[in-house]
């Protein structure tokens, strides 16, 4: 299956394009980030390591790879282990009956048993676990992802247009029947190929920093079909703000079935190609 041509983006005409060398400039910058993220990502207790994803009930339970039996109540995630296990919490051993204490939404708490670590945390209303453990072959065997060949004509002016007050926004999840709620402060005009586009913001990792959850025509074709997502910076004068397509990045659920990633709001489903950024990860192909 390949993308029509009539969908593919050419944003920037022959005559911007950049000299020889600035164009190996832009590469190599571009490299230098990307290699970046990628140690990031294969973090030795990074989200590749992630060997399970269990949802706590009120009812004890076994995890694979952690001890003790794990539920939920009032007191939030509870642990009850053996007499002959350990974790350790806050870096302190524990032993017998200890209460994690009740979990705000995307927050988390973490233990460790050895090499493992155990992250406690709370997605979509509900107290999950999910071990991370370093020998993992998805981690292990992790050889980079593929991405299309950095581009300048992919870096693109937008305008950031704040909302009167933040929008709480619904959106899915990778998991099925799982929804997240998230608050969208503006959202992100700009063009493409003559096509006037926006983009739900969300708020980014730096203070005033933007962040966008997409999908586009690529998207299930050379593209994670779930989401892509791209980090803005915060925007400048009259709201300006640059979106480099090049820099769209893939989310956990690209890669594990263990993840619980929001997807896009159908806004943000882009009726264009955005050939630049990460690809389908060589695991999901």
């Amino acid at each position: 299956m390949t993308v029509p041509p009539e969908e593919r983006l050419h944003p920037m005409s022959a005559t911007d394009a950049p000299t020889a060398a600035g164009a190996q400039d832009f590469a190599a910058r571009w490299a230098d980030w990307h290699r970046e993220h990628e140690i990031r990502r294969a973090d030795p207790h990074g989200f590749l390591a992630v060997t399970g994803l269990r949802w706590l009930t009120g009812r004890p339970q076994r995890v694979d790879g952690v001890p003790g039996w794990w539920s939920t109540g009032p007191d939030g995630p509870l642990v009850t282990l053996e007499p002959d296990e350990e974790l350790v919490v806050d870096g302190r051993p524990v032993d017998g009956r200890h209460a994690f204490g009740p979990i705000a939404e995307r927050d988390g708490r973490t233990a460790t048993a050895g090499d493992v670590v155990v992250e406690v945390a709370r997605r979509g209303g509900h107290d999950i676990v999910r071990p991370r453990d370093p020998r993992h072959p998805l981690r292990t065997r992790y050889a980079g992802t593929p991405t299309f060949a950095p581009d300048p004509r992919w870096v693109v002016p937008g305008r950031y247009e704040p909302f009167d007050v933040p929008r709480p926004t619904t959106v899915g999840a990778a998991v099925e029947g799982l929804e997240h709620v998230y608050d969208a402060p503006g959202r992100v005009t700009f063009e493409l190929d003559g096509r006037q586009l926006a983009l739900t913001a969300f708020e980014g990792p730096a203070p005033g920093s933007l962040f966008l959850l997409f999908t586009d025509a690529t998207s299930g074709v050379t593209t994670c079909a779930a989401t892509r997502s791209l980090t803005v910076d915060a925007p400048g004068q009259g709201g300006a703000v640059t979106l480099d397509f090049n820099r769209a990045t893939n989310l956990p659920c690209a890669y594990t079935d263990f993840a619980t990633c929001p997807l896009p709001p159908v806004e943000n489903r882009l009726p264009v190609a955005v050939e630049a950024g990460e690809q389908t990860p060589t695991e999901r192909r």
